[in-house]
């Protein structure tokens, strides 16, 4: 993509959706944690499932933690790898708790040391509960970074260091919600719905996919 199609690209993006947020449900910082720990390998829809059920009853990393291991497990078993994900969110409790006050940190650091935590899932809650201008590239992010051509790479950590780079800092915060919500209801996998796509126009993909 070319460079002076960047600005348009997101600012059709922009137009399109001016207050873009994440489709995980939450209410505190911790919660916003604990569902984009739980939402690997799974999608949102299920995640919220299981946390509509989870959170009024234990939202904070210590009343997780009187849940009991099997407890907590009855509330997420819905969502894919359930098992490893009560034990790292059990762990990660833990941690809380005893390192910081039952308070998530604010630096990727912090947050990459808690169990199940990687840099994705810090990067998420950075740029969500934190408003950093951080890009969580999942698959959606990778495909259309690639697809595009907005920023091309081999892999997440590729894509990701390319869009710090060519995103404007205008757009730096809302642009991760903005190429997930791209990705996952119109730059779809299989067949791209290149006919409703608002950044068609801006887009390198070739060749574009026809209306049904």
């Amino acid at each position: 993509m070319k460079t002076a199609h960047i600005e348009p690209f997101f600012a059709a993006l922009k137009a399109a959706n001016p207050l873009p947020n994440t489709e995980l449900e939450y209410t505190t910082v911790f919660e916003l944690l604990a569902a984009v720990l739980l939402s690997a390998q799974a999608t949102d829809v299920g995640v919220n499932k299981a946390t509509r059920r989870l959170f009024p009853v234990a939202g904070t990393p210590q009343a997780i933690l009187d849940l009991g291991l099997e407890g907590l497990e009855g509330y997420i078993k819905t969502i894919g790898l359930y098992r490893s994900k009560a034990r790292h969110l059990m762990e990660t409790c833990r941690l809380l708790v005893e390192r910081h006050g039952g308070v998530v940190p604010r630096t990727r650091e912090e947050l990459e040391a808690l169990p199940g935590v990687g840099r994705k899932t810090a990067n998420v809650v950075l740029n969500v509960a934190f408003g950093q201008p951080t890009m969580a590239v999942d698959t959606h992010i990778f495909r259309v970074s690639n697809r595009t051509g907005l920023a091309p790479g081999k892999n997440p950590l590729a894509v990701e260091l390319q869009l710090m780079k060519r995103v404007p800092p205008a757009y730096a915060v809302d642009s991760h919600h903005w190429l997930i919500l791209l990705g996952r209801y119109v730059c779809q996998a299989r067949k791209p719905r290149c006919w409703e796509c608002v950044v068609a126009p801006w887009c390198d993909y070739r060749p574009k996919t026809p209306a049904p």
